[in-house]
C-alpha cells in the first residue's frame, strides 16, 4: 500500500471517485509488476472498504470495463511521460495484449519495444526497411516474441525477439524470420487475429489486402519477378474504387487501413482512397488467388460512408483509418479533409442507419405539407423507439428543457453556437427516447438553425437531416421548411431552396422571413439564369492537348494519385472531369505527407513513377508492376448487365473539431474497453477526446510539435499513448491535480481557447491546399536523376507543357 499515493484515494461511496481511487491503486500494482489477477483482488478488498454496495455488484471483469476510463479520469489526463529512442517521426503504436509492452515504428526503419511498467527502452531492432515503417504488431499467443512490420518499401518483415542480442539501442540488426515482398506499392496497415499466431493480413496502396500463413513458406519473392507465384491475395481491390455511390467500381483503391473483429474475427473492415469504408466475412471470400490476374471487387457485407459524402464524387476525400469498437458492434471512420465518423455494424438492427442511391436527393425534396402526402423517410433518419426507463424521468424532462432553453437562447442572442449546439447534443442524443416530440422538433430546428449559422464543415448537411426530421414530427412547421430553405440555399440548390421557401410563407404568412427569404432565392435564380444565358467574352483558350488543362494540385492530389495530404475543399473543375481518365503520381520520399523527415537538410531522397492515362488513349495499361492485367477477369455477359450499387450504412454520429488534412496515416480510436470515448490526433498538434454518445468534446491536449497521428488507448488502465511527427512517445496518464478541457504537459502549457482552436481547425478543412510538392522540388528531383535522363526528361516536358 505504500507503494502509491494515499492522498490521491479519496474514501468516497462517489461514482467517479471511486473510479479515480481504482484507477491509482491499479495503476500503481501494474506499475509495480504485481500480477493481474493479484492486483484485482487486491482492488477488489481495497473497493469493498470504500464502497461495499457499488463494488458487490459487478464481476472482477465488469469492474475492469466500468472503472477504466470515465469522464473525470478522462478530464484529468496530462502527459507523464516522454518516451525518447526514435531518431525520426513516429508512425505507428500498438500494445501487446497484456499491456505490458508497447512496439513502435518510425521513419527511422527501427522498431522499438518499451516496458510499460517502467517506461524503459527494452529493444531497437534495425528491421533492414529501406523506408519509412507505417505498421507494426505483436503476433497473439507468442510470448510477444514475435514482431510484425510494414513499410514503405511494400515489405511485411517478421522478427523474433529472442534473437536479440542486447538491450535498447545497443540492439543489432537481426535478420527476419519472414519476408514478404510481394505487394508493389506501399503497406500501411497490418492486422492480426486474437488467439492466431500463425497469420498476419497487409493492406497495401496497390489495392491488395494479402494474407501471409508463417506456416506455408518464410518469403516471396518481389513484386514483378518472372517467378512470383505466391497466392496470398485475399482481396483484390485494384478494380474497386468508386467515385460515388451510384458509380460502379472501376480503378484501383489504394488501401490505407484494415482491421480484424476482436468479438466475431471473421469480419475484416478496410478503407482507403475512396469514402467507403467494406466490410467483408471472410468466410465468404472467395480463395486466395495469385496477383498475376486483376479480380472483381468481391461482394461485401456492408458498405459505410456518411450519406452527404456518398453522391458527391470528391476525388480528394478518402479514408485514412477504420476500427472496429470493442465490443464489435460499431465502427469508427477517420476521413481525410473530414470528420471522424460512427457508424452500426449490424444493419438489421433498429438502431441502424441503411440508404441507397438517391435518398439524399430524397431528403431535399420538397413534399407538399398541405396535400396530406406522408412523408416516406430513408430509415437513415428513423428515430428509435425505444421505451425510456421512467426511473427518474421527470428531472430528466426538466433538464432536456433547460437545456433546450439554453440552446435557444444562443439563438436568439446571437452568441457563438458551439454550446447551445452541444446541449441539443446532450438532448437529442443523450435522452431522445424520453423526450416527446414536441420538445423533439424544438430542439431538432434550434439545432438546425445553430448548425448553419456556425458553417463548419457539413455543417449544413447535418441541418438538413434535422429539419427533414422536424418534418416528419410536424410537417406544418413553418421553421423546419424555412431552414430548410436556408440550408439547400447555402448549397447553392436554388429551386429545391425555393420551393420550401414558398412552403414556409404560405404556413405562416405573417412572418415576414418566409417573404423575405423567398424573394432573396428568386434573385439568385435570376443571378444565376443569367450568369448562364450570359455569352462569353472572347474566344476560349485552346488547351495544348486532349481533354482538359491540369494544374500542380491535379497531378498532387488526384485520389489515385495516394497523395497524403489532401482534403475536401470548395468544389473545383477538377471534380468534374470523366472518372475514366487516370493520372497517377507516386513520389515515395523521407519527406513526404507522411510524416518522414529528412535527416540531412536540403537533400531529396526518393522515386517518382508517374502513370498517364487519359481519355481518348488508344492504349490501356496491360500490365502493372506486378504483372496484372488492367480490368478484372468477367464474362462479356456480366459486362452488359447494368450495375446495381449497393446499400450503404449512414453515420450515426460525427465527432468534429480536430483537422485530418496533411497525413494519411491519422487515427480515429476507441478509448476504454467499452468504447464510450472517442479520439483522434489532429494536424495542429493536439489530440481530441469526445464523448461517444453525444459527441461533446471532453479533452483537448497538446501532444506534439507539429502532428498527432497515433492514438492508443492502453488495454486496462486509463492510459494513453500517442505519436506523430515528433521522434517521441508520449504517456497519458489522469495525474492532473484538476479535471478540465484542457491541458498542459512538459511539452508546454495549454492556453489556447478551445474555440479558437476548434474554428482554426475547421478554416484547414475549407481553405485551398498549398501543394506538398512544389515545381522546384520537382525539377530539383529530375536533375539529380540524371541516369534516366530520356523518361525523366519526358516526364519534365509533359510537366511545364501541361501545368498552368
Amino acid at each position: 500500500m505504500s507503494s502509491f499515493k494515499r492522498n490521491q484515494i479519496k474514501l468516497t461511496t462517489h461514482n467517479s471517485q471511486v473510479q479515480e481511487a481504482f484507477f491509482h491503486f491499479h495503476h500503481a500494482t501494474c506499475t509495480k509488476g504485481w500480477p493481474q489477477n493479484h492486483h484485482h483482488f487486491i482492488a477488489l478488498k481495497l473497493s469493498a472498504k470504500l464502497s461495499s454496495s457499488f463494488f458487490f455488484a459487478f464481476t472482477t471483469h465488469d469492474v475492469n470495463l466500468s472503472l477504466q476510463t470515465n469522464s473525470s479520469l478522462i478530464r484529468r489526463l496530462s502527459q507523464e511521460r516522454e518516451l525518447e529512442g526514435h531518431q525520426g517521426c513516429v508512425n505507428t503504436i500498438s500494445w501487446n495484449s497484456k499491456g505490458s509492452l508497447l512496439i513502435s515504428g518510425s521513419d527511422d526503419t527501427r522498431i522499438n519495444i518499451w516496458s510499460y511498467s517502467t517506461r524503459k527502452l527494452l529493444h531497437s531492432i534495425e528491421t533492414g526497411h529501406s523506408t519509412n515503417i507505417f505498421c507494426t504488431k505483436f503476433i497473439p499467443e507468442t510470448s510477444d516474441e514475435l514482431v510484425v512490420s510494414g513499410a514503405g518499401d511494400a515489405e511485411v518483415r517478421l522478427f523474433n525477439l529472442s534473437r536479440c542480442s542486447g538491450r535498447g539501442l545497443d540492439d543489432n540488426a537481426i535478420a527476419p524470420s519472414a519476408l514478404f515482398q510481394c505487394h508493389s506499392r506501399r503497406v500501411k496497415k497490418l492486422a492480426v487475429e486474437v488467439g492466431n499466431p500463425h497469420v498476419v493480413w497487409s493492406a497495401s496502396e496497390d489495392g491488395t489486402l494479402r494474407q501471409h500463413d508463417f506456416r506455408e513458406g518464410d518469403s516471396c519473392p518481389p513484386a514483378g519477378s518472372s517467378h512470383q507465384e505466391c497466392r496470398n491475395v485475399l482481396l483484390d481491390l485494384r478494380c474497386g474504387a468508386k467515385r460515388s455511390l451510384a458509380d460502379p467500381p472501376k480503378q484501383t483503391l489504394p488501401l490505407k487501413s484494415c482491421d480484424i473483429s476482436s468479438m466475431r474475427p471473421h469480419l475484416l473492415l478496410v478503407g482507403g482512397g475512396d469514402a467507403f469504408a467494406r466490410l467483408y466475412d471472410r468466410r465468404m471470400l472467395p480463395p486466395l488467388t495469385s496477383c498475376r490476374k486483376r479480380m472483381s471487387p468481391p461482394p461485401c457485407v456492408n458498405y459505410f460512408c456518411p450519406m452527404h459524402l456518398s453522391e458527391h464524387g470528391h476525388s480528394s476525400v478518402h479514408l485514412t483509418h477504420v476500427a472496429f469498437s470493442p465490443n464489435g458492434e460499431e465502427v469508427l471512420l477517420s476521413y481525410s479533409g473530414e470528420h471522424v465518423y460512427l457508424m452500426d455494424v449490424n444493419h438489421a438492427d433498429r438502431s441502424a442507419m441503411q440508404y441507397t442511391v438517391g435518398e439524399a436527393s430524397k431528403i431535399m425534396s420538397f413534399t407538399s405539407p398541405l396535400n396530406g402526402v406522408e412523408l416516406h423517410p430513408p430509415a437513415s433518419v428513423i428515430f428509435r423507439n425505444d421505451l425510456p426507463s421512467r426511473k427518474n424521468i421527470a428531472a430528466r424532462l426538466e433538464k432536456c428543457r433547460q437545456l433546450v432553453e439554453i440552446a435557444v437562447n444562443s439563438l436568439e442572442e446571437g452568441t457563438d453556437p458551439f454550446y447551445g449546439i452541444e446541449a441539443c447534443n446532450e438532448v437529442l442524443e443523450a435522452h431522445g427516447s424520453d423526450i416527446g416530440p414536441k420538445l423533439k422538433h424544438e430542439c431538432l430546428c434550434t439545432r438546425a438553425a445553430l448548425l448553419l449559422k456556425r458553417k463548419w464543415k457539413n455543417d449544413v448537411h447535418m441541418a438538413i437531416r434535422d429539419c427533414y426530421n422536424a418534418r416528419r414530427i410536424n410537417s406544418s412547421s413553418f421553421r423546419a421548411h424555412y431552414y430548410m430553405a436556408e440550408a439547400l440555399e447555402q448549397l447553392s440548390k436554388y429551386k429545391e431552396a425555393l420551393d420550401f421557401a414558398v412552403a414556409a410563407r404560405c404556413l405562416d404568412p405573417s412572418n415576414s422571413l418566409g417573404t423575405e427569404k423567398e424573394d432573396n432565392i428568386k434573385k439568385q435564380l435570376a443571378a444565376e439564369s443569367e450568369k448562364n444565358n450570359k455569352p462569353s467574352n472572347g474566344p476560349a483558350r485552346p488547351e495544348p492537348r486532349a481533354g482538359r488543362v491540369l494544374s500542380l494540385s491535379d497531378i498532387l492530389y488526384r485520389s489515385e494519385a495516394n497523395s497524403d495530404a489532401s482534403q475536401d475543399g470548395p468544389r473545383s473543375e477538377r471534380e468534374d472531369s470523366d472518372y475514366d481518365e487516370e493520372l497517377e503520381v507516386d513520389f515515395e520520399t523521407s519527406i513526404s505527407g507522411d510524416e518522414g523527415r529528412d535527416v540531412e537538410d536540403n537533400v531529396l531522397h526518393g522515386s517518382l513513377n508517374l502513370r498517364i492515362h487519359r481519355r481518348g488513349d488508344s492504349t490501356k495499361e496491360t500490365s502493372g508492376a506486378n504483372g496484372s492485367c488492367g480490368s478484372p477477369s468477367s464474362s462479356s455477359q456480366n459486362d452488359r448487365l447494368p450495375y446495381q450499387p449497393e446499400a450503404v450504412i449512414d453515420m450515426k454520429r460525427r465527432y468534429v473539431g480536430h483537422c485530418n488534412v496533411g497525413t494519411d496515416i491519422k487515427q480515429a480510436s476507441f478509448l476504454g474497453q467499452r468504447g464510450d470515448y472517442i479520439a483522434s490526433g489532429s494536424d495542429d498538434g493536439r489530440w481530441f477526446i469526445w464523448e461517444k454518445k453525444t459527441g461533446r468534446l471532453i479533452k483537448m491536449l497538446l501532444g506534439d510539435e507539429a502532428v498527432v497521428n497515433c492514438v492508443q488507448c492502453h488495454p486496462f488502465d486509463c492510459v494513453v499513448a500517442t505519436s506523430g511527427i515528433d521522434n517521441t512517445i508520449k504517456i497519458w496518464t489522469p495525474s492532473a491535480s484538476v479535471p478540465s478541457v484542457v491541458a498542459g504537459g512538459i511539452v508546454g502549457p495549454e492556453t489556447a481557447n478551445v474555440l479558437e482552436v476548434m474554428q482554426s481547425n475547421q478554416q484547414k478543412l475549407w481553405s485551398p491546399r498549398e501543394p506538398i510538392l512544389p515545381y522546384e522540388l520537382l525539377e530539383r528531383f529530375l536533375h539529380r536523376e540524371a541516369g534516366r535522363s530520356c523518361l525523366l526528361n519526358t516526364v519534365k516536358l509533359w510537366i511545364m507543357g501541361y501545368i498552368q
